[in-house]
């Protein structure tokens, strides 16, 4: 019965994806709410912006409605409907929907904030302080948030509250071409519902697979070439809910292997956004600018110059995310000397993009 239910919401909250995101894409081209060419954005058409409306609408309808099925359909007097290993979990999951109403207001926060800076650009630093709070309230109210070993929960939060912001950017950052954030993103989640079925996490898992149906049925349209973008709308909340998926994934098991350094595993699997954040970062802030002013100096820009196509160059981010993604999920049943392979093979994917990305 969970497989069956595992099916249910990657196919629904694909198809609702790929409906909402028609209907959005046609809205957006008649109201004028597009992306035009400009000297930091490497396109050279107008494409319409809102898939971000798509990818928010997706998630919380069907969100909601897992709600509420589970409240009215598999309540006392219910339970026979969806099968005994769907219904025993069910007292847990109302028992959580106070927390996941929180995070739906910080996703909701986010997408306005984006749709807002998708249409008026604001300021770098005002959609940093909002997403500083959302991070917070979300860690402190919610219980978003890494353990790492610390009792206090003060500084769990405020750890969480910074690897949130981390996240956010770098997808923020990431959608920088076509497919790019949106593809990588479903990579991520997958490879988080693989650690949360391993550790018995359902809802946790439910979570994962419902944001890759709705980010699969939003790139059936942006993969390149893209005929939508997501905008900010899109790239915050999709930062948000990878991080989201990080904090509450179960890594560590003490009782059954005691291997500590499994809860590394986010940051091995976050691997190429974190490397697109950083090097970019890096390389503006040595040029005396912003590292928040967009340009055209990602490393899947670098790549293109290099001669690959935006096909070749996204599923160049794609394959050497799926290999840190797949050596992450083995750190849980390795010992010191295979995490340490992990480790190294994943500083050598990212040294082979290194080197690749500055070959003249």
């Amino acid at each position: 019965m969970l497989i069956i239910l595992a099916v249910t919401l990657l196919v629904s909250s694909f198809a609702l994806s790929v409906v909402l995101t028609v209907v959005v894409r046609s809205l957006s081209g008649r109201v004028g709410f597009i992306a035009r060419p400009a000297t930091d954005r490497y396109h050279q058409t107008v494409i319409p912006l809102g898939g971000g409306i798509a990818i928010f609408a997706t998630i919380v309808i069907v969100i909601l409605t897992g709600v509420v099925v589970v409240r009215f359909l598999i309540g006392p007097g219910h339970l026979d409907r969806l099968g005994q290993s769907v219904t025993v979990h069910a007292p847990g999951f109302l028992g959580k929907v106070g927390q996941l109403l929180i995070v739906l207001v910080c996703v909701f926060v986010l997408f306005a904030t984006g749709l807002w800076d998708d249409k008026k650009r604001l300021g770098p630093f005002f959609k940093l302080a909002i997403q500083f709070v959302v991070a917070v309230v979300a860690a402190a109210f919610a219980d978003i948030k890494v353990e790492f070993f610390i009792e206090s929960r003060i500084i769990t939060s405020v750890l969480s509250a910074v690897w949130i912001v981390l996240i956010i950017n770098a997808f923020n950052f990431l959608d920088n071409m076509d497919g790019a954030a949106a593809g990588i993103a479903v990579i991520a989640s997958s490879i988080l519902f693989t650690a949360a079925a391993i550790s018995g996490q359902i809802f946790v898992g439910a979570l994962a697979l419902v944001f890759a149906g709705t980010l699969l049925g939003f790139l059936v349209f942006n993969f390149p070439p893209a005929t939508i973008f997501m905008g900010d709308a899109g790239s915050l909340v999709v930062g948000f809910l990878v991080a989201l998926l990080t904090l509450r994934t179960t890594y560590y098991h003490e009782a059954q292997s005691g291997r500590w350094y499994a809860v590394f595993m986010p940051l091995v699997v976050m691997a190429v956004p974190l490397y697109d954040f950083i090097s970019v970062s890096l390389l503006r802030i040595s040029q005396g600018k912003s590292p928040f002013i967009g340009d055209t100096q990602h490393f899947s820009h670098r790549l293109k110059r290099r001669g690959l196509t935006d096909t070749q160059t996204v599923l160049t981010l794609y394959l050497a995310t799926l290999c840190t993604g797949l050596g992450a999920t083995f750190l849980s049943q390795v010992n010191l000397a295979g995490a340490i392979l992990i480790f190294a093979q994943t500083f050598m994917i990212l040294a082979i993009i290194g080197v690749f990305e500055t070959t003249t």
